[in-house]
């Protein structure tokens, strides 16, 4: 009965709103008078094409997947560029260390331990946001967004959420954390939650480094041939961005039938005007209210993680570091999800930022004492490969670098947009709970049908 009263009452709310439109459309046709008779004509024949049910989601896809490609692309110039830098700068302060006779317990903390991992987050989080969300800014300001919110509305609405929960999601592509403040642009608090909570069920740029390089070895490393590989690869990459949005609608409607329930209001989406993009605003929001924004919040949490990862790499116990007994302790559950302790490990110990997931992997593997870094996709397949990852190990990774949970900064970013504790666990927990779950699941059909094989 419930239920059917919820679509009564639904229905009722959509002829409510029917009816205002209807004679919203009277009062406007009977006062304003239109000079020119072609007014906004290229306006409407573009949102015939855009925001049509034929065309309108894969031209989405595929922007959104030209904005992918460029900024994999063009990341890597300037992600390289850093790490060339800092590795130089590192190096000329482990020369002054010596010179001034700094002891180990001193050096090893501020340059293995802070520095490195500083470095890491920003060498490979500060170019893709640079070039992300000056991407998504123009996209913003040439009016594209709106018509984006208006192809998804239906889908959200049908989860008892809100169309513009769908810009948030696309911001959170860019930084999870900029897609939970993204989130104050949605008018119920209720359904401003289910935003923020979903919005780690996308991956974030911090993640898409790891994701392209496990997609690049397992997946395309099947296929002999370069081009095929990398097609075979990129197509993987889509389909887990695909899985991702999916996972956000499944969850935000399972979010809405039991800890935030509700009806979704109602939702009057203008559609604005195209417009001439102006670079030099685009680049000021994107660049400086945007992207130094998060990397700030980012590198004030890498700086005190950075001090707790040498410390766990450096302090044994019995001629084994404690990071080893860690991982240890994760075996049994990573077994089930088809990993590893020490992959567990990494990923705890890479809450303050994505980014060092895989060098935090290889330091657990080798029990060095600061991080690994690789220098290419074959050094590193060479690595994991040694260390017995497979095919099924590699996509188990992809699932759960997929689903867990959110960075140190997404986490402090949820904690001052809800003001609850309470939320900010349930965001940590949710998508833990469903990677682990997706990975056990995976593991469990793949050992039983190697049963049968």
């Amino acid at each position: 009965m419930l239920t059917d009263a919820g679509v009564c009452q639904e229905k009722l709310i959509k002829s409510i709103i029917g009816s205002y439109m209807e004679k919203a459309e009277e009062v406007a046709k009977s006062a304003v008078r239109f000079t020119n008779p072609n007014y906004a004509l290229r306006d409407r024949k573009i949102d015939k094409i855009l925001t049509s049910r034929r065309f309108g989601f894969p031209i989405m896809l595929m922007l959104l997947g030209a904005i992918f490609f460029i900024t994999i692309v063009l990341a890597n110039y300037p992600s390289m560029l850093l790490s060339f830098i800092f590795g130089w700068l590192e190096a000329r302060l482990n020369v002054f260390f010596s010179w001034i006779g700094a002891p180990y317990w001193i050096h090893g903390p501020v340059i293995d331990g802070i520095y490195k991992t500083t470095a890491w987050v920003v060498s490979v989080m500060l170019p893709p946001m640079a070039i992300f969300f000056p991407l998504f800014t123009f996209l913003e300001d040439l009016g594209y967004l709106p018509r984006v919110a208006f192809n998804l509305d239906n889908a959200f609405r049908k989860c008892g959420c809100s169309g513009k929960q769908s810009l948030c999601m696309c911001m959170g592509f860019g930084c999870n954390a900029a897609g939970v403040i993204g989130a104050r642009i949605i008018d119920s608090p209720r359904e401003r939650t289910i935003a923020i909570l979903t919005n780690n069920f996308v991956p974030c740029n911090g993640r898409f480094p790891q994701l392209i390089a496990i997609s690049t070895i397992f997946i395309g490393g099947m296929f002999v041939n370069a081009f095929v590989s990398g097609v075979v690869a990129a197509l993987c990459l889509t389909g887990i961005v695909v899985l991702g949005i999916l996972a956000t609608l499944l969850v935000s409607k399972l979010l809405n039938k039991t800890l935030l329930r509700g009806m979704p209001s109602s939702f009057s989406l203008e559609l604005p005007p195209y417009r001439r993009p102006q670079i030099g605003k685009i680049l000021w929001r994107s660049l400086f209210e945007r992207t130094a924004f998060v990397l700030w919040r980012a590198v004030k949490v890498a700086i005190p993680a950075g001090l707790i990862i040498w410390l766990l790499a450096n302090i044994r116990v019995h001629d084994a570091p404690l990071i080893y007994y860690i991982a240890n302790f994760f075996d049994p559950l990573a077994y089930l999800m088809g990993l590893d302790g020490s992959v567990l490990t990494a990923f705890l110990l890479g809450f303050p930022a994505n980014e060092i997931v895989l060098p935090l992997t290889l330091m657990c593997y080798s029990q060095n004492n600061t991080l690994t870094d690789f220098t290419s996709f074959s050094e590193l397949g060479m690595i994991l490969k040694g260390a017995g990852w497979t095919v099924f190990t590699g996509i188990s990774m992809l699932i759960f670098t997929l689903f867990h949970f959110p960075c140190a900064t997404t986490c402090l970013t949820i904690k001052k947009e809800t003001g609850s504790l309470r939320w900010t666990l349930v965001s940590i927990i949710l998508p833990t709970l469903v990677g682990i779950a997706a990975c056990i699941a995976f593991t469990g059909v793949v050992r039983l049908i190697m049963l049968f094989i």
